[in-house]
């Protein structure tokens, strides 16, 4: 799939409305996508691969950052790579909500698939999946 992502800077619109900016560095194997308009933002670490940039006033995201891309997309024999996002666990109770429903709404949504995994009778683990397809689309 890395083969196919030429691109080194473009930017979209989607189905929302919202501008995003997609900038690889393959040096470096970073994606980053930039959500509207810049600003200050905190810095949430999900995994060790990938970190959600929020504006907490706002509640919107200001940009994904994806690291080590190719490893992240990659395809596996059950479908896309995933990851858990133990750091869900770890937040307040406030800042958990807002992260969230900031993953599981547009335009972070449109790039980063939340879903669970089920450890037990009642335990669940959330996970994400990048959705590299859709990145691939846009190169």
């Amino acid at each position: 799939m890395m083969n196919e992502l030429r691109m080194q800077q473009t930017e979209i619109l989607i189905g929302d409305g919202t501008s995003v900016r997609l900038v690889y560095d393959e040096d470096a194997d970073i994606l980053e996508l930039f959500f509207g308009d810049n600003g200050p933002a905190r810095g949430i670490e999900l995994t060790d691969q990938i970190i959600l940039r929020l504006d907490r006033e706002a509640r919107r995201a200001v940009s994904l950052t994806l690291l080590h891309f190719s490893i992240l997309s990659e395809q596996t024999v059950y479908g896309p790579r995933s990851w858990r996002i133990d750091s869900l666990e770890r937040m307040p109770d406030a800042l958990r909500e807002v992260v969230l429903r900031v993953l599981t709404t547009l335009p972070v949504s449109q790039f980063l698939k939340l879903t669970q995994l089920q450890t037990g009778a009642a335990q669940f683990v959330p996970v994400a999946y990048v959705d590299a397809q859709r990145i691939v689309a846009y190169a």
